[in-house]
């Protein structure tokens, strides 16, 4: 996820425009809309001190808004904390174990993460059961979607036609 996402969300959930940012971090109020577009849409990257600015007058740690590193921790805690932000990723517990879900709360999100992750665990499942090597297991995670062939990826139905056939199927009954 690009650093300008990462503005974008942050401002909107903090509740600024993108005129009180921009001006928050010392641009020209003739200009400081037009600046922070530029560093949202990706046509414009901030440097190291302006990031850094940014990052206080969000409220977060730089490493929150820049695009991590996920060699460090540092890094692949900021991009687990920025899954939880976009694709509803939670941690938990289950059983006494640390876990990563998915919320169901965003149907869409959850529906696609689930989609994708499902065809994750299968290909992992074939490479634990030895039915790939670990060459055809990383073929399919570099070349992903191009190699998944669970074939989920299909045209879901209009929620009108669904809550048609939920109706129609009711009466059935």
């Amino acid at each position: 996820m690009a650093i300008g996402e990462r503005i974008h969300f942050l401002r909107n959930l903090r509740g600024m425009t993108q005129k009180f940012l921009g001006m928050a971090v010392g641009f020209p109020e003739k200009t400081a809309d037009v600046r922070i577009a530029q560093y949202e849409s990706g046509t414009r990257t901030p440097k190291a001190d302006l990031t850094a600015a940014l990052a206080n007058k969000l409220d977060v740690s730089p490493k929150a808004l820049d695009i991590p590193e996920i060699d460090s921790d540092i890094g692949l805690m900021h991009t687990l904390f920025a899954l939880e932000d976009l694709r509803g990723l939670r941690v938990g517990e289950i059983d006494g174990e640390l876990c990563l879900r998915l919320d169901k709360s965003n149907r869409k999100v959850y529906d696609d993460m689930l989609r994708m992750l499902s065809a994750w665990q299968e290909q992992a499942a074939k490479l634990d059961a030895g039915e790939i090597t670990k060459e055809e297991y990383d073929q399919w995670r570099y070349r992903y979607p191009e190699f998944d062939t669970t074939q989920r990826w299909v045209k879901v139905p209009s929620q009108e036609l669904s809550d048609y056939l939920v109706e129609a199927l009711k009466d059935k009954k």
